[in-house]
């Protein structure tokens, strides 16, 4: 009796013991073919242990969800431009797929897209980006704009100046200043702009501020994919639809591969402030600034503003009040031309 139970003791342990196996190598049958709902995200050389709650983890597979179906990410593929062509938002794809970093989705990982595309104030047109000097002339918006790279010693009290007073405003960066290793600046004004999401917009000046008529197509596509990955390192906030030509450079030719790279609207202004000339050189007082913006605005008016810009911290109390005395309201680019 005793050396019956001795051996059925042991078939039972081996018998867990090879259960154990079966389980510690994995419950997913690799030889099964996969199927929508499956996400293979670039094999690691050791899976790691999913984070608790998160849905995307490198090497694990997971369900998704019934109103969403998967997509392969391809080369080139980023955040921002999954939500331009699948008609969704950046903030969307992150909560869909419990992303953290939204510059960490690799090449082959499957990440699962909204099948309804989320609303938009108005359809963004494809083909070559469309120059924009001004909205439209029957409102009583208009949209103040900042350029963002090179001067930027006035920066953040400019962006506290907008938080302190409300006023809704776009911000154009350029990529070599968020990634300088001279000054964090400009990172700084993304973290103010990341926080006050609903107060501003951003849009893309380029990386390296060359004039783009000078760039092949494939340049072109480059000096905005390499912006977006810095802007995306320090906000899901999208820069697209919104491009602002360096110097205001711009052809057929700059408008065609900037739609193509989905940049919809290529961004120009009816005022020039100017300021990012010295009044030492010929730039103009602060009252000049003031006088030029406030007695110039219409009704759709882009202003063009640079946070590293002379006197403009200084004129832009006196702008604001003097626009909101005739009736004019500042606002995000997004809502000037209603575009999301």
């Amino acid at each position: 009796m005793y050396n019956f139970m001795y051996r059925f003791g042991i078939a039972i342990a081996v018998g867990l013991a090879a259960v154990a196996a079966v389980l510690a190598a994995g419950c997913v049958d690799e030889s099964r073919p996969a199927t929508a709902t499956d996400v293979a995200i670039a094999p690691l050389t050791q899976e790691p242990s999913p984070t608790p709650g998160s849905q995307y983890v490198p090497g694990v597979v997971r369900e998704g969800p019934p109103d969403a179906f998967a997509y392969t990410v391809q080369a080139g593929d980023t955040l921002f431009s999954l939500a331009q062509r699948f008609g969704t938002t950046v903030e969307t794809l992150v909560t869909l797929n419990a992303i953290d970093d939204v510059t960490d989705i690799a090449v082959g990982a499957v990440i699962f897209i909204p099948n309804t595309p989320t609303p938009t104030a108005t359809s963004v047109p494809s083909g070559p980006s469309l120059r924009v000097d001004h909205g439209p002339r029957d409102s009583n918006v208009v949209a103040l704009t900042f350029d963002m790279g090179g001067r930027v010693a006035p920066a953040l009290a400019i962006m506290q100046f907008l938080i302190d007073n409300d006023v809704r405003a776009t911000i154009f960066p350029t990529g070599s200043l968020l990634e300088s290793v001279n000054t964090d600046v400009g990172r700084q004004v993304l973290a103010l702009v990341d926080q006050h999401g609903g107060q501003f917009a951003l849009g893309n000046h380029s990386y390296s501020h060359p004039d783009f008529r000078d760039l092949s197509a494939a340049g072109i596509a480059d000096e905005l994919s390499t912006t977006e990955a810095a802007i995306a390192a320090h906000t899901a906030l999208n820069p697209r639809p919104f491009f602002r030509p360096p110097f205001g450079a711009v052809d057929d030719h700059v408008l065609s591969a900037v739609g193509a790279a989905g940049y919809a609207y290529t961004i120009m202004w009816d005022i020039d402030t100017i300021d990012w000339l010295p009044e030492a050189d010929g730039g103009p007082t602060t009252q000049q600034m003031v006088d030029k913006v406030v007695n110039g605005a219409k009704g759709g008016t882009i202003v063009l503003m640079h946070l590293g810009g002379y006197n403009t911290l200084e004129a832009l109390p006196a702008i604001v009040a003097g626009l909101k005395a005739r009736g004019l309201e500042p606002v995000t680019l997004g809502e000037l031309l209603s575009v999301r």
